[in-house]
């Protein structure tokens, strides 16, 4: 049995929460390539060549893809069999990207006070973590910082238990529409459908780690998200809001069961620079 040491454990943490910002995965630069030799909107071509020009500069001279380095949201997933050198795995992540975002300049934009003060914590504290345990002796932790520009776009319905497809489908179209260009599109879609009010915006933010090449395993689901991801595109909204095919790179949808008396949908957006890094111990 591995003992994770409190020092393996920081400094991998710090590596995901460093490199997240300098480099998009290789999944979205290849979709990013794809959708831009295939947009037919001249504007829309030189967006995306932009974006593109964006992305290899910020990995080759390592600086933040975007000036909003965003809220810290971390997934661990916790096998029951790991065992740490020291406790308080809350504090390690917390030590570890505090430190990080001092030492990198990255923008600290979290608000103590939410409502009455807005006052800057000056340190981006305190993390967004969401825990799930699981068997085996695994430790993987996702550093997904999130923007608000996208997040604010973000919503969640709680639609009538016979509530069909299209309805589903006309919800989330309405929330692109709604969002037009504010969420710096093209944008990345998460869909969470099922669970309780609370749960499936989870759902929705999990859903935008899946791989962006992958298909949803279950066939009606896959071909519901090409159809939101065709109905998308056909809006017109294009990269940055400034008209084109090219308003979505993927959709991604997660399931999960809920009450009969109820059926929780949350659209979770999320901009071109869809930053996340994942390490495993």
């Amino acid at each position: 049995m591995r003992v994770i040491t409190r020092v393996d454990l920081k400094e991998g943490i710090k590596r995901i929460c460093r490199e997240s910002h300098y480099h998009l995965q290789d999944d979205l630069l290849l979709l990013l390539q794809q959708y831009r030799d295939n947009e037919s909107n001249e504007i829309g071509r030189d967006v995306l060549d932009t974006i593109l020009e964006n992305a290899h500069l910020a990995s080759a001279v390592k600086r933040p893809l975007c000036q909003d380095t965003g809220i810290g949201i971390f997934f661990v997933e916790i096998g029951e069999s790991v065992v740490l050198e020291e406790e308080g795995l809350k504090d390690i992540i917390s030590e570890a990207m505090e430190e990080t975002y001092r030492e990198e300049s990255f923008r600290k934009s979290t608000v103590s006070d939410p409502l009455f003060l807005r006052n800057n914590s000056g340190d981006n504290l305190p993390p967004l973590i969401h825990w799930e345990i699981s068997s085996g002796n695994v430790l993987r932790l996702t550093f997904f910082p999130k923007g608000a520009g996208a997040e604010n776009m973000s919503r969640v319905r709680m639609f009538k238990p016979l509530a069909g497809k299209e309805e589903i489908i006309d919800f989330v179209l309405d929330t692109v529409s709604r969002a037009d260009g504010n969420p710096c599109p093209p944008l990345i879609i998460g869909v969470g459908v099922g669970g309780t009010f609370d749960y499936a915006p989870i759902l929705a933010k999990k859903a935008l780690l899946r791989p962006l090449l992958a298909r949803n395993t279950n066939p009606e689901w896959a071909a519901l998200e090409d159809e939101l991801l065709n109905r998308i595109n056909e809006l017109g909204i294009g990269p940055m809001g400034l008209g084109g095919d090219t308003t979505a790179l993927k959709v991604s949808i997660i399931e999960h069961p809920c009450h009969t008396a109820s059926l929780p949908v949350a659209v979770n957006l999320q901009c071109h620079s869809h930053r996340h890094k994942t390490i495993t111990f």
